[in-house]
């Protein structure tokens, strides 16, 4: 997780305690097939997605955490669900812990994809029923049941 100021601001007071923090993903389709990406820090394959910044409105953070992520643009075309809970607790590499309340968005890609290296080393596309035998976050089971189509 590349951490922002705020962030950094915040954990330099509370050290690695737990954050509960808004976050945002993309659920990104062509056709029947979903562009699912693979993480550095866990090597798990997840949606992409991330936190939302202070005064910044939640389209535009997926938007930024798509062009950061996948130096892509994309298409928001609606809005699946909102997520949380235990499944989206994280504990990262660092022992920085974070409880994400995410929302999760239907987008379409306007340019093509790329993942950035850092907080993605590997990108790929899909059918959903292939999605269950991947070494995936868990969370993105009950996003992708409710992705309609």
């Amino acid at each position: 997780m590349a951490a922002s100021e705020y962030i950094r601001s915040l954990r330099s007071r509370i050290g690695h305690d737990l954050l509960l923090l808004p976050g945002v993903t993309a659920v990104i389709r062509d056709g029947g097939r979903i562009l699912l990406a693979r993480h550095a820090h866990s090597g798990a394959w997840s949606l992409v997605g991330g936190a939302v910044e202070p005064g910044e409105e939640p389209l535009e953070a997926v938007q930024r955490e798509v062009r950061e992520e996948l130096g892509a643009e994309i298409t928001v075309t609606g809005i699946i669900g909102v997520y949380g809970g235990e499944p989206l607790m994280v504990t990262y590499p660092n022992g920085d812990r974070v409880g994400y309340v995410t929302t999760a968005y239907e987008c379409v890609l306007r340019t093509p994809p790329t993942p950035d290296g850092v907080e993605l080393t590997e990108i790929g596309w899909f059918e959903r029923r292939d999605i269950f035998s991947l070494d995936r976050r868990g969370w993105i089971d009950r996003v992708l049941a409710d992705v309609r189509g």
